[in-house]
């Protein structure tokens, strides 16, 4: 049976009709939240790059970067682990909003290090491929939530590069490794929108779990960015930043991620699509 409804009786157009208006609301509803954690991290840079005090504030108070860090791990593992919180109806808002508020303050401490010219460039950069990338998700025709087991291993091979930086760290082995970043997660921004996107893939996620689908796109977004200001600073020689604490901090905000999308690889939203 077809996870569209039958198509010899009027029925299963009914059933297709109304699988497809919840996918559509779905989307809809998932966009609209991405939109709004990227408004708020947007304020935090810019907040971060234009006002000194809040800049010098956070240097003099390294500590507040940490607890941002360590509470930022805890909403992701609650995000990604407690359905109950995830598909309960104040609680994921706010767990949810929690999360975007702790990571926007690492995003805008991590950008006060570069030169405003650079953080620019890379959110330009940034959009852009983010967009192509949607739109590519959406058109073409291959079906790459069939190839998540390709990208565990990718993974594997980003966490450990990523601690070689941290122990070895230097300007081209963190150009490497930003490099390598930006590939894995901009394969897994098409995954996750195919995923979202459902219809003839293999896979895609319930749309219960709107705040799930959110959770990820927008993390697969700020790890781009991240990834990509990190090659333009580099390049321009304008991070102010010691490469070691930088090769913690991306491998620290690239974890949050994995972590995100291995603990949604195996739950039940996760489920095949049914075709006719």
């Amino acid at each position: 049976m077809s996870a569209y409804g039958s198509d010899t009786n009027f029925g299963g157009f009914e059933d297709s009709f109304s699988e497809k208006s919840i996918r559509h609301a779905f989307i809809k509803k998932v966009y609209s939240i991405i939109m709004v954690q990227l408004a708020i991290t947007t304020g935090f840079i810019c907040l971060f790059l234009y006002e000194p005090k809040v800049k010098l504030y956070s240097m003099q108070h390294p500590e507040m970067f940490w607890i941002a860090l360590v509470l930022t791990f805890i909403l992701i593992i609650v995000l990604a682990c407690c359905e109950n919180v995830r598909r309960s109806f104040p609680a994921n808002f706010i767990c949810l909003f929690l999360f975007t508020f702790f990571q926007s303050f690492l995003l805008g401490s991590a950008a006060s290090r570069y030169d405003t010219e650079a953080v620019m460039i890379a959110v330009a950069i940034c959009v852009v491929v983010c967009l192509g990338l949607t739109i590519f998700a959406f058109q073409t025709k291959i079906d790459f939530t069939i190839c998540s087991g390709f990208l565990m291993v990718t993974v594997l091979v980003l966490i450990c590069f990523g601690i070689v930086a941290m122990i070895f760290p230097g300007k081209t082995i963190q150009l490497i490794y930003a490099s390598l970043g930006a590939i894995v997660f901009s394969m897994y921004l098409v995954l996750d929108t195919q995923m979202m996107i459902g219809g003839k893939h293999r896979y895609s996620i319930s749309p219960e779990e709107y705040i799930f689908a959110a959770l990820n796109i927008y993390l697969d977004i700020i790890n781009i960015f991240m990834s990509i200001l990190q090659i333009v600073g580099y390049a321009r020689g304008d991070c102010k930043m010691q490469y070691f604490k930088f090769a913690v901090l991306t491998f620290l905000i690239y974890l949050g991620d994995i972590y995100g999308h291995i603990s949604g690889s195996s739950f039940p939203s996760r489920f095949p699509t049914t075709r006719n």
